[in-house]
């Protein structure tokens, strides 16, 4: 199976970027498609944005559509996602997770792998 692992969460005040990568080991990268979720305190984890095993095509929640970028490096076994313009209800644990279903999907009951996630916390 595969293992995997988010970084770059922080601090950050309303209006700036922060870059999430999520590096992953064990099997082989392209062989699973990806997505990025979150979960902000007493919420229930939502989806945020999807990846194909490729890297095209992409998906992305409505509520951040044009501010979040997903993208994926095969050759380096990582996926991003660059986060612009960012607001306080972005605020949360925000979780990289992977499955090979072939599913178009954005339910979470889907991916069968899930990383420990990354704080992203956006201060007004």
């Amino acid at each position: 199976q595969v293992q995997l692992v988010e970084s770059g969460g922080g601090l950050v005040q309303a209006g700036g970027s922060l870059r999430l990568a999520c590096a992953a080991s064990g099997r082989t990268f392209s062989d699973y498609a990806m997505g990025w979720f979150r979960q902000a305190p007493g919420k229930e984890r939502e989806f945020v944005a999807r990846v194909s095993r490729s890297g095209n095509p992409t998906d992305y929640a409505d509520f951040v559509k044009g501010r979040f970028t997903i993208s994926r490096d095969n050759a380096k076994n990582t996926m991003y996602l660059q986060m612009n313009n960012l607001n306080p209800e972005d605020t949360a644990v925000y979780y990289c997770a992977a499955h090979q279903t072939g599913l178009n999907t954005r339910s979470s009951t889907n991916y069968a792998y899930w990383g420990q996630g990354t704080q992203v916390t956006v201060s007004s």
